[in-house]
């Protein structure tokens, strides 16, 4: 392919409901984290196809329940937008409301999120400043909290997003037309207001636009994108900028199941009749369907080595921006450590009566970012009682993880695998793979098509040792497979810990 053509997905990694922002050259990406902390990453292009993490806007959730896993809950569908010279990032958690954090600087500090509306379902919120100074939000609800759905809700706000204002209005119902309405993102061009929101459902739905001369409405709808004849199942949910030259690009995603839902950009222009159209054409008419390349934006910069973090060496004791914990970090999961990470063997919860690593706080955890990979690691377990343990993990509603554990003066190789049930209760299981003659050795695992995964060792100077049945890996809850590094104990107290040099994707 011409080095002046790009290639969907543009990142292949389950950074679910994007929205993006442009600020002179630089463009910025949020999506959802949902449980996973440090929370709601902030990625930065130059292009618009190479994108790279610089932050987040908080490091834990400050709100009852979040110290503990909590699957799917969380953040849910930010925007972002400029206005005033600052940065605003709006976010729901679908049980507790509406949030809103902003910044000068969004590689900089960004203010403790403070909640704009508490309430019960009500999701994916968008800001609008308008050009009379008015502020506005425009928002969507989740059914299984609040009991409605397919439907968007427009509120009048204070300027500085502190608070919403008066009662909301429905402005308008997709329950005939557009089910599952959601996601909105709201604009304004050529004195239409413009709402962007994906209807259908994740797996299988399509781009909607709504315009309207007010507000209030009344809305017309559109539908402007759909799979088409490609191989891009429910292209929806994202958010559009223009540049300089007038070019228009839209971001989405597509949700490849156990890969989450991954990153498309799409081309896109205005008809004469002020309705977008997205991607290329289907039968000549205004609707799309994705590309799978394109020419790249017309932008001043491009970096082909402007890549998502990965491999991590732990530089002076700390993990880089690509990692997250499954819930509020506690001090206490990490050990000073001047070379490399250091783990504590934090005691593994009891849920339901039962101790496993599927509600294991201390995973750290990164995205799947690739269709296929090798993840590589080399640990040492410092034990300091029976019970301890260390290694690498791959983690969904199913997952498997092979480490290093002590038991009465020995180590030993231990393969354990599990599964979330549709009861609630997990099934776990562990195998000993054999005995280890010291408290060190390498882990990898194989990633490969339809996260089929191979697990190895390789203790001394041996030949990596294949580890056996292969494992499927599965996607969570609202999320895709993660893989990464833990260390735990069976014990009730934390005295033990495991060191990793360094963690390299291949």
């Amino acid at each position: 392919m011409s080095l002046d053509y790009y290639h969907n997905p543009i990142i292949c990694g389950d950074y679910s409901d994007p929205d993006i922002v442009k600020v002179n050259d630089d463009f910025f990406m949020v999506s959802s984290s949902f449980n996973h902390m440090p929370a709601l990453p902030i990625l930065h292009s130059k292009d618009l196809v190479n994108w790279q993490i610089i932050n987040h806007v908080f490091d834990a959730l400050d709100l009852p329940g979040y110290d503990a896993v909590q699957p799917g809950k969380g953040v849910w569908a930010p925007s972002i937008r400029y206005h005033d010279e600052k940065f605003w990032v709006f976010f729901s958690t679908p049980d507790e409301g509406i949030f809103m954090s902003n910044t000068s600087d969004p590689w900089g500090k960004w203010s403790t999120p403070h909640c704009l509306q508490s309430a019960l379902g009500w999701i994916d919120p968008c800001p609008f400043w308008d050009d009379d100074g008015r502020a506005w939000l425009v928002h969507a609800f989740a059914q299984s909290r609040c009991g409605v759905k397919h439907k968007l809700q427009l509120f009048e706000m204070a300027n500085d997003g502190s608070t919403l204002i008066g009662k909301g209005q429905i402005i308008y119902d997709g329950t005939t037309d557009l089910p599952t309405l959601e996601g909105p993102k709201l604009y304004k061009r050529n004195g239409y207001y413009y709402i962007f929101a994906p209807a259908g459902g994740v797996e299988n739905g399509w781009q909607s636009v709504l315009r309207s001369r007010d507000l209030t409405g009344p809305w017309t709808a559109r539908n402007v994108l759909f799979q088409g004849n490609t191989t891009i199942n429910g292209p929806h949910q994202g958010g559009w900028v223009e540049l300089d030259n007038n070019e228009c690009w839209f971001v989405h995603f597509q949700d490849a199941h156990l890969y989450g839902r991954i990153v498309h950009l799409q081309p896109m222009y205005w008809g004469d009749d002020d309705w977008p159209r997205i991607g290329e054409s289907i039968n000549n008419d205004s609707t799309g369907q994705p590309v799978l390349s394109y020419k790249k934006p017309t932008v001043l910069y491009h970096s082909e080595e402007y890549k998502i973090q990965t491999s991590d060496d732990f530089q002076h004791g700390k993990f880089g921006l690509q990692w997250q914990w499954q819930a509020n970090p506690n001090p206490d999961w990490l050990i000073a450590s001047d070379q490399g990470l250091a783990l504590s063997c934090y005691p593994l919860p009891i849920h339901n009566k039962q101790r496993t690593l599927y509600f294991a706080p201390n995973l750290l955890l990164q995205k799947f970012s690739a269709w296929q990979f090798t993840a590589q690691t080399q640990l040492k377990l410092n034990a300091k009682q029976s019970g301890d343990l260390g290694g690498l993990i791959v983690y969904g509603e199913r997952y498997a993880a092979i480490m290093i554990g002590y038991d009465n003066g020995q180590y030993k190789l231990y393969y354990r695998y599990g599964w979330m049930k549709d009861s609630g209760q997990v099934d776990e299981y562990q195998q000993v793979i054999g005995q280890l003659s010291s408290d060190h050795c390498q882990l990898k695992v194989e990633v490969g098509l339809n996260g089929i995964c191979q697990f190895y060792y390789k203790h001394h100077k041996t030949d990596w040792i294949l580890i056996e049945p292969s494992f499927a890996a599965g996607k969570g809850k609202w999320v895709g497979a993660k893989v990464g590094i833990f260390a735990t104990t069976e014990a009730d107290n934390a005295i033990g810990h495991c060191h990793f040099d360094y963690f390299k994707i291949t």
